[in-house]
Protein backbone atom coordinates (compact mmCIF):
# COMPACT_ATOMS: atom_id res chain seq x y z
CA UNK A 1 0.00 0.00 0.00
CA UNK A 2 2.77 2.25 1.25
CA UNK A 3 4.46 1.98 -3.02
CA UNK A 4 1.06 2.75 -3.97
CA UNK A 5 0.20 5.54 -2.11
CA UNK A 6 3.81 6.91 -2.89
CA UNK A 7 3.25 6.66 -6.69
CA UNK A 8 -0.07 8.45 -6.53
CA UNK A 9 1.46 11.16 -4.73
CA UNK A 10 4.10 11.56 -7.29
CA UNK A 11 1.15 11.11 -10.02
CA UNK A 12 -0.98 13.47 -7.25
CA UNK A 13 1.96 16.24 -7.53
CA UNK A 14 2.24 16.67 -11.20
CA UNK A 15 -2.17 16.75 -11.94
CA UNK A 16 -2.43 19.29 -9.18
CA UNK A 17 0.59 20.91 -9.73
CA UNK A 18 1.38 23.82 -12.14
CA UNK A 19 1.76 22.07 -15.72
CA UNK A 20 -2.28 21.16 -14.90
CA UNK A 21 -3.35 24.25 -13.37
CA UNK A 22 -1.21 26.16 -16.33
CA UNK A 23 -3.07 23.80 -18.61
CA UNK A 24 -6.98 23.87 -17.18
CA UNK A 25 -6.46 28.13 -16.62
CA UNK A 26 -4.56 28.61 -20.38
CA UNK A 27 -7.36 26.57 -21.92
CA UNK A 28 -9.81 28.71 -20.15
CA UNK A 29 -8.14 31.77 -21.41
CA UNK A 30 -7.69 30.63 -25.02
CA UNK A 31 -11.25 29.58 -25.03
CA UNK A 32 -12.56 33.36 -23.50
CA UNK A 33 -10.49 35.04 -26.22
CA UNK A 34 -11.96 33.05 -29.43
CA UNK A 35 -15.32 33.36 -27.63
CA UNK A 36 -14.92 37.23 -27.45
CA UNK A 37 -15.22 36.78 -24.03
CA UNK A 38 -19.06 35.85 -23.95
CA UNK A 39 -19.20 35.11 -20.38
CA UNK A 40 -19.02 39.28 -20.00
CA UNK A 41 -20.37 40.48 -23.42
CA UNK A 42 -23.31 38.11 -23.06
CA UNK A 43 -23.61 38.01 -18.97
CA UNK A 44 -26.95 39.78 -18.88
CA UNK A 45 -28.22 37.42 -21.63
CA UNK A 46 -27.00 34.48 -20.59
CA UNK A 47 -28.56 35.68 -16.68
CA UNK A 48 -32.09 36.18 -18.45
CA UNK A 49 -31.88 32.56 -20.15
CA UNK A 50 -30.61 31.07 -17.13
CA UNK A 51 -31.27 32.80 -13.66
CA UNK A 52 -34.48 34.16 -14.78
CA UNK A 53 -36.01 31.09 -16.47
CA UNK A 54 -35.27 28.56 -13.21
CA UNK A 55 -38.46 27.81 -12.90
CA UNK A 56 -40.21 27.97 -16.54
CA UNK A 57 -42.00 24.86 -17.45
CA UNK A 58 -40.84 22.21 -20.29
CA UNK A 59 -42.50 22.56 -23.66
CA UNK A 60 -42.36 20.57 -26.68
CA UNK A 61 -39.93 23.33 -28.14
CA UNK A 62 -37.65 22.84 -25.67
CA UNK A 63 -36.24 20.16 -28.00
CA UNK A 64 -34.71 16.60 -27.12
CA UNK A 65 -33.78 15.54 -24.19
CA UNK A 66 -34.55 14.09 -20.76
CA UNK A 67 -34.59 16.06 -17.91
CA UNK A 68 -35.42 20.20 -18.18
CA UNK A 69 -32.41 22.88 -18.47
CA UNK A 70 -32.55 23.36 -14.99
CA UNK A 71 -32.60 19.62 -13.63
CA UNK A 72 -29.58 19.18 -15.96
CA UNK A 73 -28.12 21.94 -13.95
CA UNK A 74 -29.17 21.20 -10.85
CA UNK A 75 -27.77 17.84 -11.46
CA UNK A 76 -24.44 18.97 -12.08
CA UNK A 77 -24.64 21.87 -9.22
CA UNK A 78 -25.43 18.88 -7.08
CA UNK A 79 -21.97 17.18 -7.88
CA UNK A 80 -19.92 20.58 -8.08
CA UNK A 81 -21.29 22.26 -4.90
CA UNK A 82 -19.88 20.09 -2.26
CA UNK A 83 -17.00 20.07 0.55
CA UNK A 84 -14.50 22.11 -1.40
CA UNK A 85 -17.26 25.07 -0.90
CA UNK A 86 -17.16 24.61 2.91
CA UNK A 87 -14.14 22.87 3.24
CA UNK A 88 -12.26 24.04 0.36
CA UNK A 89 -11.89 27.56 0.49
CA UNK A 90 -10.96 27.65 4.05
CA UNK A 91 -7.84 25.69 2.90
CA UNK A 92 -7.19 27.92 0.49
CA UNK A 93 -7.12 30.59 2.64
CA UNK A 94 -5.24 29.23 5.70
CA UNK A 95 -2.53 27.91 3.07
CA UNK A 96 -2.37 30.71 1.07
CA UNK A 97 -3.96 33.84 2.67
CA UNK A 98 -6.76 36.34 1.86
CA UNK A 99 -4.85 36.29 -1.79
CA UNK A 100 -5.65 33.04 -3.06
CA UNK A 101 -9.58 34.05 -2.89
CA UNK A 102 -8.56 36.66 -6.24
CA UNK A 103 -6.83 33.59 -8.14
CA UNK A 104 -10.32 31.55 -7.11
CA UNK A 105 -12.25 34.54 -8.85
CA UNK A 106 -10.07 33.97 -11.41
CA UNK A 107 -10.11 30.52 -12.18
CA UNK A 108 -13.62 30.85 -11.99
CA UNK A 109 -13.66 33.60 -14.78
CA UNK A 110 -11.86 31.67 -17.30
CA UNK A 111 -13.16 28.51 -16.22
CA UNK A 112 -16.88 29.74 -17.71
CA UNK A 113 -15.72 30.14 -20.76
CA UNK A 114 -14.43 26.32 -20.26
CA UNK A 115 -17.52 24.87 -18.63
CA UNK A 116 -19.32 26.60 -21.75
CA UNK A 117 -17.61 24.69 -24.09
CA UNK A 118 -17.63 21.36 -22.60
CA UNK A 119 -21.70 21.65 -22.05
CA UNK A 120 -21.78 22.55 -25.85
CA UNK A 121 -19.76 19.88 -27.40
CA UNK A 122 -21.71 17.54 -24.69
CA UNK A 123 -24.80 18.17 -26.54
CA UNK A 124 -23.58 18.49 -29.98
CA UNK A 125 -21.97 14.58 -29.49
CA UNK A 126 -24.39 12.64 -27.38
CA UNK A 127 -25.84 9.64 -28.38
CA UNK A 128 -29.61 8.97 -27.98
CA UNK A 129 -30.27 5.10 -27.07
CA UNK A 130 -32.75 3.13 -28.16
CA UNK A 131 -35.03 3.29 -25.48
CA UNK A 132 -35.29 7.23 -26.30
CA UNK A 133 -32.49 8.54 -23.22
CA UNK A 134 -29.83 10.81 -24.27
CA UNK A 135 -26.05 9.64 -22.77
CA UNK A 136 -22.99 12.15 -23.82
CA UNK A 137 -20.49 13.82 -22.09
CA UNK A 138 -16.50 13.79 -22.66
CA UNK A 139 -16.17 10.58 -23.28
CA UNK A 140 -18.75 10.59 -26.72
CA UNK A 141 -17.53 13.76 -27.91
CA UNK A 142 -13.75 12.63 -27.58
CA UNK A 143 -14.99 9.65 -29.22
CA UNK A 144 -16.94 11.26 -31.79
CA UNK A 145 -15.33 14.51 -32.34
CA UNK A 146 -11.75 13.79 -31.97
CA UNK A 147 -11.99 10.02 -33.68
CA UNK A 148 -9.38 8.70 -30.23
CA UNK A 149 -11.72 5.99 -29.25
CA UNK A 150 -9.02 4.81 -27.06
CA UNK A 151 -8.65 8.33 -25.05
CA UNK A 152 -12.49 8.08 -24.21
CA UNK A 153 -12.00 4.47 -22.64
CA UNK A 154 -9.30 6.38 -20.49
CA UNK A 155 -11.38 9.25 -19.53
CA UNK A 156 -14.70 7.30 -18.25
CA UNK A 157 -12.14 4.11 -16.53
CA UNK A 158 -10.90 7.54 -14.61
CA UNK A 159 -14.63 8.84 -14.14
CA UNK A 160 -16.32 5.63 -13.06
CA UNK A 161 -12.97 4.91 -10.52
CA UNK A 162 -13.27 8.44 -9.09
CA UNK A 163 -17.09 8.59 -8.04
CA UNK A 164 -16.62 5.68 -5.84
CA UNK A 165 -13.94 8.06 -3.85
CA UNK A 166 -14.39 11.68 -4.36
CA UNK A 167 -18.16 11.78 -5.23
CA UNK A 168 -19.12 9.19 -2.63
CA UNK A 169 -16.80 8.11 0.15
CA UNK A 170 -15.05 11.09 1.02
CA UNK A 171 -18.62 12.57 1.36
CA UNK A 172 -20.35 10.12 3.57
CA UNK A 173 -17.08 10.44 5.52
CA UNK A 174 -17.67 14.41 5.47
CA UNK A 175 -20.87 14.16 6.09
CA UNK A 176 -20.22 11.44 9.20
CA UNK A 177 -17.85 13.16 10.54
CA UNK A 178 -19.67 16.95 10.74
CA UNK A 179 -22.40 15.21 12.38
CA UNK A 180 -21.04 12.66 14.91
CA UNK A 181 -19.38 16.32 15.55
CA UNK A 182 -21.97 18.65 16.18
CA UNK A 183 -24.86 15.88 17.40
CA UNK A 184 -22.88 13.25 18.49
CA UNK A 185 -24.65 10.93 15.89
CA UNK A 186 -23.06 7.56 15.45
CA UNK A 187 -21.13 7.54 11.83
CA UNK A 188 -22.54 3.87 11.17
CA UNK A 189 -25.82 5.46 11.41
CA UNK A 190 -25.25 8.12 9.36
CA UNK A 191 -23.94 5.74 6.65
CA UNK A 192 -26.87 3.56 6.99
CA UNK A 193 -29.30 6.24 6.48
CA UNK A 194 -27.79 8.00 4.07
CA UNK A 195 -27.15 4.50 1.96
CA UNK A 196 -31.13 4.15 1.78
CA UNK A 197 -31.76 7.62 0.76
CA UNK A 198 -29.32 7.61 -1.59
CA UNK A 199 -30.49 4.33 -3.22
CA UNK A 200 -33.58 5.43 -3.50
CA UNK A 201 -32.65 8.10 -5.61
CA UNK A 202 -30.28 6.64 -7.34
CA UNK A 203 -31.89 3.48 -8.70
CA UNK A 204 -34.53 5.32 -10.24
CA UNK A 205 -31.84 7.06 -12.73
CA UNK A 206 -31.61 10.36 -14.33
CA UNK A 207 -35.11 11.54 -13.82
CA UNK A 208 -35.52 11.11 -10.03
CA UNK A 209 -32.26 12.07 -9.64
CA UNK A 210 -32.61 15.44 -11.13
CA UNK A 211 -36.39 15.53 -9.47
CA UNK A 212 -34.54 15.25 -6.50
CA UNK A 213 -31.91 17.49 -7.21
CA UNK A 214 -33.98 20.54 -8.84
CA UNK A 215 -35.17 20.73 -5.53
CA UNK A 216 -32.76 20.75 -3.25
CA UNK A 217 -29.80 22.41 -5.03
CA UNK A 218 -31.95 25.28 -4.64
CA UNK A 219 -32.58 24.89 -1.05
CA UNK A 220 -29.42 24.00 0.29
CA UNK A 221 -27.31 27.09 -1.96
CA UNK A 222 -30.14 28.91 0.16
CA UNK A 223 -30.08 28.33 3.55
CA UNK A 224 -26.13 28.22 3.45
CA UNK A 225 -26.47 31.86 1.42
CA UNK A 226 -28.58 33.09 3.51
CA UNK A 227 -26.85 32.43 6.81
CA UNK A 228 -23.71 33.84 5.29
CA UNK A 229 -25.20 37.11 4.53
CA UNK A 230 -26.42 37.39 7.67
CA UNK A 231 -22.90 37.35 9.61
CA UNK A 232 -22.02 39.69 6.54
CA UNK A 233 -24.24 42.35 7.42
CA UNK A 234 -23.29 42.04 10.83
CA UNK A 235 -20.01 42.80 10.23
CA UNK A 236 -20.60 44.54 7.51
CA UNK A 237 -18.01 47.20 8.33
CA UNK A 238 -15.39 44.68 8.13
CA UNK A 239 -16.04 43.98 4.36
CA UNK A 240 -13.34 46.86 3.01
CA UNK A 241 -10.66 45.34 5.05
CA UNK A 242 -11.56 42.22 3.47
CA UNK A 243 -12.02 43.05 0.02
CA UNK A 244 -8.39 44.79 1.02
CA UNK A 245 -6.83 41.80 2.16
CA UNK A 246 -8.16 39.83 -0.55
CA UNK A 247 -6.52 42.37 -3.03
CA UNK A 248 -3.68 43.71 -1.32
CA UNK A 249 -2.11 40.28 -0.96
CA UNK A 250 -2.86 38.41 -4.49
CA UNK A 251 0.15 39.94 -5.64
CA UNK A 252 2.36 40.41 -2.73
CA UNK A 253 5.69 38.34 -2.29
CA UNK A 254 3.95 37.71 1.19
CA UNK A 255 0.32 36.27 1.54
CA UNK A 256 -0.07 38.33 4.68
CA UNK A 257 0.95 38.72 8.52
CA UNK A 258 2.07 36.06 10.88
CA UNK A 259 1.71 32.62 9.94
CA UNK A 260 1.33 33.54 6.79
CA UNK A 261 5.03 35.84 6.74
CA UNK A 262 6.79 34.10 3.56
CA UNK A 263 4.08 32.19 2.10
CA UNK A 264 5.10 33.37 -1.75
CA UNK A 265 3.12 34.42 -4.79
CA UNK A 266 3.85 31.68 -6.48
CA UNK A 267 1.66 29.50 -3.30
CA UNK A 268 -1.42 32.02 -3.01
CA UNK A 269 -1.53 31.59 -6.74
CA UNK A 270 -1.15 27.81 -6.55
CA UNK A 271 -4.11 27.37 -3.33
CA UNK A 272 -6.41 29.95 -5.34
CA UNK A 273 -6.51 28.33 -8.58
CA UNK A 274 -6.15 24.72 -7.44
CA UNK A 275 -9.57 25.41 -5.24
CA UNK A 276 -11.21 27.38 -7.53
CA UNK A 277 -10.72 24.51 -10.28
CA UNK A 278 -11.70 21.70 -7.16
CA UNK A 279 -14.84 23.61 -6.23
CA UNK A 280 -16.24 24.34 -10.19
CA UNK A 281 -14.65 21.87 -11.88
CA UNK A 282 -14.42 23.41 -14.73
CA UNK A 283 -12.61 21.48 -17.42
CA UNK A 284 -12.31 17.88 -15.79
CA UNK A 285 -15.48 16.73 -17.46
CA UNK A 286 -17.57 15.59 -14.48
CA UNK A 287 -20.38 17.76 -15.17
CA UNK A 288 -21.25 17.36 -19.24
CA UNK A 289 -22.08 14.09 -17.91
CA UNK A 290 -24.95 15.40 -16.96
CA UNK A 291 -25.84 18.64 -19.19
CA UNK A 292 -26.05 16.05 -22.02
CA UNK A 293 -29.37 14.67 -21.11
CA UNK A 294 -30.97 17.92 -20.89
CA UNK A 295 -34.40 19.26 -23.29
CA UNK A 296 -32.60 22.03 -25.25
CA UNK A 297 -32.89 23.38 -28.71
CA UNK A 298 -29.63 23.96 -29.18
CA UNK A 299 -25.72 23.26 -28.09
CA UNK A 300 -25.29 26.84 -26.89
CA UNK A 301 -28.98 27.20 -24.97
CA UNK A 302 -27.51 24.61 -22.57
CA UNK A 303 -23.75 25.96 -23.00
CA UNK A 304 -25.20 29.45 -20.85
CA UNK A 305 -26.57 27.13 -17.77
CA UNK A 306 -22.13 26.01 -17.76
CA UNK A 307 -21.34 29.70 -17.02
CA UNK A 308 -24.26 29.80 -14.48
CA UNK A 309 -23.45 26.66 -12.78
CA UNK A 310 -19.31 28.36 -12.25
CA UNK A 311 -21.15 31.55 -11.33
CA UNK A 312 -23.06 30.56 -9.10
CA UNK A 313 -20.53 27.59 -7.38
CA UNK A 314 -17.55 29.72 -7.21
CA UNK A 315 -18.12 33.28 -7.41
CA UNK A 316 -21.31 33.14 -5.11
CA UNK A 317 -21.25 30.10 -2.73
CA UNK A 318 -17.30 29.90 -2.32
CA UNK A 319 -17.21 34.12 -1.99
CA UNK A 320 -19.65 33.76 1.18
CA UNK A 321 -17.49 31.39 2.38
CA UNK A 322 -13.99 33.20 2.29
CA UNK A 323 -16.16 36.94 3.11
CA UNK A 324 -17.79 34.97 6.73
CA UNK A 325 -14.34 33.42 7.19
CA UNK A 326 -12.31 36.88 6.66
CA UNK A 327 -15.02 39.56 8.36
CA UNK A 328 -14.69 37.40 11.63
CA UNK A 329 -11.34 37.33 11.84
CA UNK A 330 -10.73 33.51 11.76
CA UNK A 331 -8.82 33.27 8.45
CA UNK A 332 -5.32 33.50 10.84
CA UNK A 333 -6.53 31.01 13.64
CA UNK A 334 -4.32 28.33 12.32
CA UNK A 335 -7.34 26.03 11.55
CA UNK A 336 -8.25 24.79 8.41
CA UNK A 337 -11.11 22.97 6.23
CA UNK A 338 -14.36 22.63 7.54
CA UNK A 339 -13.03 23.52 10.94
CA UNK A 340 -12.22 26.89 10.02
CA UNK A 341 -15.46 27.46 8.10
CA UNK A 342 -17.50 26.57 11.02
CA UNK A 343 -15.30 28.26 13.53
CA UNK A 344 -15.89 31.62 11.97
CA UNK A 345 -19.83 30.80 11.51
CA UNK A 346 -19.67 30.39 15.63
CA UNK A 347 -17.77 33.54 15.73
CA UNK A 348 -20.62 35.16 13.80
CA UNK A 349 -23.42 34.60 15.98
CA UNK A 350 -24.47 31.91 18.60
CA UNK A 351 -24.67 28.87 16.71
CA UNK A 352 -23.81 29.53 13.28
CA UNK A 353 -21.85 26.20 13.56
CA UNK A 354 -24.60 23.87 12.76
CA UNK A 355 -25.08 26.08 9.19
CA UNK A 356 -21.92 24.41 8.78
CA UNK A 357 -22.80 20.88 10.09
CA UNK A 358 -26.58 20.88 8.08
CA UNK A 359 -24.77 22.67 4.95
CA UNK A 360 -22.13 20.49 4.64
CA UNK A 361 -24.57 17.58 4.80
CA UNK A 362 -27.01 18.79 2.41
CA UNK A 363 -23.48 19.89 -0.24
CA UNK A 364 -21.98 16.39 0.25
CA UNK A 365 -25.16 14.37 0.35
CA UNK A 366 -26.11 16.29 -3.44
CA UNK A 367 -22.64 14.92 -4.16
CA UNK A 368 -22.85 11.61 -4.01
CA UNK A 369 -26.33 11.93 -5.93
CA UNK A 370 -24.50 13.90 -8.70
CA UNK A 371 -21.24 11.60 -8.86
CA UNK A 372 -23.71 8.50 -9.17
CA UNK A 373 -24.79 9.36 -12.77
CA UNK A 374 -21.47 10.77 -13.59
CA UNK A 375 -20.14 7.09 -12.79
CA UNK A 376 -22.60 4.83 -13.88
CA UNK A 377 -22.83 6.77 -17.55
CA UNK A 378 -18.82 5.89 -17.25
CA UNK A 379 -20.00 2.48 -16.75
CA UNK A 380 -22.56 2.05 -19.42
CA UNK A 381 -19.82 3.72 -22.29
CA UNK A 382 -17.60 0.82 -21.17
CA UNK A 383 -19.32 -2.05 -20.96
CA UNK A 384 -22.90 -1.27 -22.01
CA UNK A 385 -25.99 -0.38 -20.21
CA UNK A 386 -25.92 -3.84 -18.43
CA UNK A 387 -23.36 -2.59 -16.16
CA UNK A 388 -25.72 0.25 -14.82
CA UNK A 389 -27.80 -1.69 -12.54
CA UNK A 390 -24.46 -3.52 -11.36
CA UNK A 391 -22.66 -0.44 -10.95
CA UNK A 392 -25.71 1.41 -9.13
CA UNK A 393 -25.71 -1.99 -6.45
CA UNK A 394 -21.94 -1.45 -5.47
CA UNK A 395 -21.89 1.93 -5.05
CA UNK A 396 -24.71 2.49 -2.56
CA UNK A 397 -22.70 -0.11 -0.36
CA UNK A 398 -19.60 2.38 -0.34
CA UNK A 399 -21.57 5.19 0.95
CA UNK A 400 -21.83 3.08 4.44
CA UNK A 401 -18.11 2.08 4.27
CA UNK A 402 -17.29 5.63 3.35
CA UNK A 403 -18.63 6.90 6.61
CA UNK A 404 -17.03 4.46 9.36
CA UNK A 405 -13.31 4.89 7.61
CA UNK A 406 -9.98 6.51 7.29
CA UNK A 407 -9.94 7.54 4.10
CA UNK A 408 -7.20 9.89 4.05
CA UNK A 409 -5.36 7.19 1.63
CA UNK A 410 -8.87 7.24 -0.63
CA UNK A 411 -9.32 10.98 -0.92
CA UNK A 412 -5.32 11.02 -2.28
CA UNK A 413 -6.21 8.40 -5.01
CA UNK A 414 -9.41 9.52 -5.88
CA UNK A 415 -8.60 13.69 -5.85
CA UNK A 416 -5.43 12.47 -8.11
CA UNK A 417 -8.21 10.09 -10.70
CA UNK A 418 -10.27 13.16 -10.59
CA UNK A 419 -7.42 15.47 -12.23
CA UNK A 420 -6.67 12.78 -14.39
CA UNK A 421 -9.82 13.02 -15.82
CA UNK A 422 -9.35 16.52 -17.09
CA UNK A 423 -5.99 15.51 -19.97
CA UNK A 424 -8.42 13.92 -22.15
CA UNK A 425 -10.69 16.00 -21.38
CA UNK A 426 -8.71 19.18 -22.59
CA UNK A 427 -7.43 17.49 -25.04
CA UNK A 428 -10.43 17.22 -26.76
CA UNK A 429 -12.19 20.88 -25.80
CA UNK A 430 -8.93 22.29 -27.59
CA UNK A 431 -9.22 20.06 -30.71
CA UNK A 432 -13.05 20.74 -30.89
CA UNK A 433 -12.86 24.70 -30.44
CA UNK A 434 -13.95 25.21 -33.90
CA UNK A 435 -16.85 23.51 -33.46
CA UNK A 436 -17.86 25.27 -30.37
CA UNK A 437 -17.28 28.82 -32.40
CA UNK A 438 -19.03 27.56 -35.41
CA UNK A 439 -22.46 26.91 -32.77
CA UNK A 440 -22.09 29.84 -31.12
CA UNK A 441 -22.19 31.78 -34.34
CA UNK A 442 -25.09 30.14 -35.56
CA UNK A 443 -26.98 30.17 -32.78
CA UNK A 444 -26.34 34.08 -32.55
CA UNK A 445 -27.64 34.42 -36.15
CA UNK A 446 -30.48 32.78 -35.40
CA UNK A 447 -31.70 33.97 -31.81
CA UNK A 448 -35.41 33.50 -32.58
CA UNK A 449 -34.55 29.58 -34.13
CA UNK A 450 -36.16 26.52 -32.16
CA UNK A 451 -34.50 22.99 -33.46
CA UNK A 452 -36.95 20.78 -31.97
CA UNK A 453 -34.25 17.85 -33.39
CA UNK A 454 -30.09 17.64 -32.89
CA UNK A 455 -30.09 17.12 -36.35
CA UNK A 456 -30.95 20.73 -37.36
CA UNK A 457 -28.25 22.29 -35.74
CA UNK A 458 -25.69 19.79 -36.67
CA UNK A 459 -25.55 20.98 -40.11
CA UNK A 460 -23.26 23.91 -39.33
CA UNK A 461 -20.59 21.23 -38.12
CA UNK A 462 -18.30 19.82 -41.25
CA UNK A 463 -18.96 16.32 -41.98
CA UNK A 464 -15.57 15.14 -40.46
CA UNK A 465 -16.51 16.63 -37.05
CA UNK A 466 -19.75 15.20 -36.86
CA UNK A 467 -20.38 11.66 -35.06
Amino acid sequence: MQSILKVNDFIGGIVWGWPMLILLVGTGIALTFRLKFIQVSKFGYIMKNTLFKIFAKSTDKDGEGEVTAFQAVSTALAATVGTGNIAGVAMAIATGGPGAVFWMWMSAFFGMATKFSEVVLAITYREKEANGSFSGGPMYYIKHGTKLPWLASVFALFGALASFGIGNMTQSNSIAQALETKFGINPLWTGIVLAVLAGIVILGGIKRIASVTEKLVPFMAAFYILGSIAIILMNIGRIPGALGLIFGSAFSAKAAVGGFAGATLKQVMKMGIARGVFTNEAGLGSAPIAHAAAKTDHPVRQGMWGVFEVFVDTIVICTMTALVILVTNQWDSGLQGAALTSAAFDTGFKGGGFIVAIGLTLFAFSTILGWAYYGERCMDFLFGSKSVMVYRLLYVPFIIIGSIGKLQEVWAISDTLNGLMAIPNLVAVFMLQGVVILLVKDFMSHPGRICTSDEEYLKVIPKDKRA
